[in-house]
């Protein structure tokens, strides 16, 4: 009398994205993002090379 069913279902296909063409805008901003993940790489590995930036800071004793 129940009507589940064991098991996974699928999911409903979905329908295939066209591909749109770009314009000019579209390839300069793709540019623009390339260009800043690019730079933040940089800045990470720049930042990893120098250590961490742990330091100095309020040292608490267990005595009281």
């Amino acid at each position: 009398m129940s009507s589940r069913e064991g098991g996974k279902k699928k999911p409903l296909k979905q329908p295939k994205k066209e591909q749109k063409e770009m314009d000019e805008s579209d390839m300069a901003h793709k540019q623009k993002l390339k260009e800043q993940q690019k730079a933040l790489q940089e800045a990470k590995t720049k930042a990893a090379q120098k250590g961490p930036l742990v330091g100095g800071g309020i040292k608490k004793s267990g005595k009281k």
